[in-house]
């Protein structure tokens, strides 16, 4: 299990991306589109202003059940750990053991 604050951390950064998306989205499309340098230059340091937890690269994927954030299956949202305890015991639906 990993730490009650780590889990607890990376919740907070899902919160501050969903807070700052359509603002981040908007200053990194006006330093795409800018027509002048100083255009630019503005847009960017207001993009830098911004809560670096309010970028999306920061959240990391974490398994629903133990936390762990290696080995994480997306198709599953849990780890490799989670996913063979809850497959062998039949509790994931459409996953059967492989044997030949």
């Amino acid at each position: 299990m990993a730490k009650t604050s780590k889990i607890h951390k990376n919740e907070q950064r899902k919160a501050l991306v969903r807070r700052y998306a359509e603002r981040r989205a908007a200053l990194k499309e006006a330093i795409r589109t800018a027509g002048t340098v100083e255009e630019r230059m503005r847009a960017q340091t207001a993009l830098a202003k911004l809560p670096r937890d309010s970028n999306s690269i920061r959240v990391t994927h974490r398994c629903a059940i133990t936390g762990r954030p290696r080995g994480y299956l997306r198709r599953f949202g849990m780890s490799r750990i989670a996913f063979r305890e809850k497959a062998l015991a039949g509790h994931v639906t459409g996953v059967t053991k492989s044997s030949w």
